[in-house]
């Protein structure tokens, strides 16, 4: 996640080319530290959010409304009063910084032409948004920032603007080769760091990125570089810096299993073995990256009541599996018991009265053992006593037989929702998972609230493979219960991880033989979808669906089956067209 110079120089870019010259028509607060500016220009509503948020700081173009305040804070007034109308005559990123600076043109209260600044400072928990004069002189900022938090720069109204340098670095658009030689390359770090602690506006991303295209190993010390290799990184330093300054741009998102880990400005082939997916513009990028981020941590928050419930009942019952196996073992003994009371009643008839022991030949294996017993008892009492001990764990065994087949289908039950909470990405999933754990009591069942709405049906994945064979893929055990035995037909092929929990993935052969890269496919998606997919590898059964039966009685979306077929598949899903959206 890089919100870098590399990308402000893009965004500053974008939105030169986008607002210069147009005028401002409406300034909004949603938020304590956000600002959105709707710009008119070449005949276009534009929509600016600025955001200052400590957790994520944020520009860029977007499409969205927000709700705003009844009343509007004070800082939003001000700039009412005096951008409204407004020119936005440039925007400017001053020496690679991760700031923006809007340089805009309007009247005063005489209807004289007048300069103001409005600069966006992105820089993490110190971002901000600041309101100057042209010399400088901060009029007001969004978050008044005084010496008590900050030793190195007050940011309050009178005070005098200026960007703190904490630490020296060079702007990388006018670094040469001497500088890049003498300032980089002489620090004793490793390459990659020595490029973003040196170079405004480079993270360890873009560094990284750099090296990779200079075919040098980032991870070496600058000092183990030979002058060959120096010049070999310059040159790609130079040749993506060029990049910059020529502003060809090409915004991309890296994706790792489907979710977004990675972007930039600029292809980051550094990850060349994940998915990319280009963008027309940085705004359009931030939008799709922050959305499907936030859905992904919206749904892991919203999901952590569910996880919980499940977690405390699988330790639950994981202890009580753990002691019904010490409970089995105990009842080990039962044999020797049974043993023990038909030796005293063949060899106890000359036993002395009060006896503690009897030794005697075993003739099950022919061997001299002793066998204890009560002095207070007879022998006849004493074999009782041992056919008693044997038929109570004889007992206990047939019980324990049945509980530990129980439990560990309960375990096994458990495991097979977390694995489906771990594949929800939408509300509506949940509420299928929530539904399950509540019809097997592991929720109290609750009447709905008056007036809920109903949600809406989760669907299973759909995916397309390669030749064109629709791929289904359950997101929880019902879903896996109906692909299995009422979407799928006889000649349809069934896959599911071997051995672990996981999803039921399906594919519609259409009577036909299916091409191997389809049989691949599917094992990719059935890997992916599992417990297994942290594995390099995943082991993979595939059967076709006829030869697949459900138990009677048994949890949904627990099947048996015989005589299949396995391979060993990875669980990566990259390059297997997502249908889902349309299905």
């Amino acid at each position: 996640m890089a919100f870098d110079g590399l990308v402000i120089a893009a965004l500053t870019h974008e939105l030169n080319e986008a607002l210069a010259g147009g005028r401002i028509n409406k300034i909004y607060q949603p938020e304590a530290d956000e600002l959105i500016l709707t710009v008119k220009n070449n005949r276009t509503n534009y929509r600016l959010l600025i955001s200052a948020s400590a957790s994520l700081p944020l520009i860029y173009l977007t499409g969205e409304t927000k709700s705003n305040p009844m009343t509007a804070p004070n800082f939003c007034m001000l700039l009412r009063k005096h951008l409204s109308g407004g020119k936005i005559l440039r925007i400017v990123q001053p020496d690679m910084e991760r700031i923006i600076r809007f340089e805009i043109e309007h009247l005063d209260e005489m209807g004289d032409t007048c300069m103001k600044y409005l600069i966006a400072e992105l820089m993490g928990k110190h971002s901000n948004i600041i309101f100057t004069q042209p010399d400088g002189t901060i009029i007001d900022s969004i978050k008044h920032i005084s010496l008590n938090v900050s030793s190195v720069r007050e940011v309050l109204p009178g005070r005098t603007y200026f960007i703190p340098k904490t630490v020296e670095k060079k702007d990388p658009k006018s670094v040469d080769r001497d500088t890049f030689f003498s300032f980089v390359l002489n620090r004793p770090a490793p390459v990659s760091k020595a490029i973003y602690t040196s170079l405004t506006g480079i993270s360890p991303i873009a560094a990284t990125e750099i090296c990779y295209r200079s075919h040098i190993d980032g991870d070496h010390s600058t000092d183990t570089l030979t002058l060959e290799e120096k010049e070999q990184l310059f040159n790609g330093f130079e040749a993506f810096m060029d990049l910059i300054r020529q502003c060809r741009f090409d915004p991309a998102i890296i994706y790792r299993d489907g979710e977004p880990v990675e972007f930039s400005c600029l292809p980051l082939t550094c990850y060349g073995d994940l998915k990319t997916q280009f963008f027309d513009s940085m705004s359009a990028l931030l939008e799709t990256y922050y959305s499907q981020k936030n859905t992904i941590t919206r749904i892991r928050q919203k999901s952590s009541d569910l996880r919980r419930i499940v977690n405390t009942s699988l330790e639950r019952s994981q202890k009580k599996y753990q002691l019904q196996q010490k409970q089995m073992a105990d009842t080990k003994k039962m044999d020797k018991y049974k043993v023990y009371g038909e030796l005293i009643n063949t060899y106890g008839y000359n036993l002395e009265p009060q006896s503690k022991s009897l030794t005697c030949e075993n003739y099950y294996t022919n061997e001299t053992i002793t066998i204890p017993l009560d002095p207070q008892l007879t022998a006849h009492e004493n074999s009782v006593r041992y056919f008693e001990k044997y038929n109570k764990l004889k007992r206990t065994s047939e019980a324990l037989n049945t509980l530990l087949v129980e439990t560990k289908e309960e375990i096994d039950h458990l495991e097979s929702i977390r694995t489906a909470l771990d594949i929800a990405l939408y509300e509506e999933d949940l509420a299928q998972i929530k539904e399950e754990l509540t019809e097997y009591g592991y929720i109290r069942r609750h009447g709905p609230a008056k007036g809920a709405k109903r949600p809406s049906k989760s669907r299973p994945f759909h995916y397309i493979s390669s030749a064109g064979y629709d791929i289904y893929v359950g997101k929880n055990n019902f879903q896996n219960e109906e692909l299995t035995f009422k979407v799928a037909t006889g000649n349809d092929w069934w896959f599911h991880a071997k051995g672990i929990p996981g999803s039921h993935v399906i594919v519609k052969s259409n009577n036909e033989e299916l091409p191997d890269e389809t049989f691949e496919e599917a094992a990719r998606l059935a890997a992916y979808y599992s417990s297994g997919r942290g594995a390099d590898k995943v082991e993979i059964d595939y059967i076709q669906k006829k030869h697949v039966k459900k138990v009677s009685g048994a949890k949904p979306g627990f099947v048996i089956y015989h005589t299949n077929y396995s391979m060993i598949a990875a669980p990566n899903i990259d390059g297997i067209r997502d249908a889902s959206a349309n299905s």
